[in-house]
């Protein structure tokens, strides 16, 4: 004999509850090299890693003199999109800025 409707009101069907992980962050880091402008560097910094004038040149003297330099933390998804487009700024402007990624 099948339940009334009486008799299914008030239960709620549940699942166990999963485990959400937030995702893991990567640093785009950009390396230096010896032909590829300072100026161009800020720009990058500015405009695809959305950086204020003052903390880009910061970063650029830290490329500059430490040989790498943190432009982001970001998703991998977004972190690969940003170094993508690096990469062909780069060379559509005939520098051979080199960016990478490391995970946090």
């Amino acid at each position: 004999m099948s339940k009334t409707k009486d008799e299914h009101q008030g239960s709620v069907a549940t699942r166990d509850k999963e485990e959400i992980r937030e995702p893991s962050l990567y640093k785009a880091l950009l390396h230096n090299d010896d032909y590829t402008s300072m100026e161009f560097v800020v720009s990058i910094l500015e405009n695809i890693f959305d950086k204020s004038t003052s903390v880009a040149t910061k970063i650029m003297l830290d490329v500059h003199q430490q040989g790498v330099g943190v432009a982001g933390v970001y998703t991998w998804e977004i972190c690969e999109t940003k170094i993508e487009l690096v990469h062909h700024l780069a060379r559509k402007n005939g520098f051979p800025l080199r960016c990478s990624m490391e995970k946090i």
